[in-house]
């Protein structure tokens, strides 16, 4: 699980941008998004860079997920 929307959203940054910067497909960004899909561990760190936020934050520990 991850909390790539959150800090999308707290960021006001739109996921069709995401998409743009990371040259992957809008739906493939709303699949991460939406936690139907879970990106690599490079194209988290590329997100993470991206968002301006540690990396650590876009992802939900399993306590969170209760």
């Amino acid at each position: 699980m991850n909390r790539i929307r959150e800090v999308l959203e707290e960021k006001g940054i739109k996921q069709k941008w995401l998409a743009e910067k990371l040259g992957k497909s809008y739906n493939m960004v709303n699949s991460y998004v939406h936690n139907r899909r879970q990106p690599s561990i490079e194209v988290l760190n590329l997100i993470a860079k991206l968002l301006d936020v540690d990396i650590r934050d876009l992802l939900m520990s399993s306590k969170d997920r209760k």
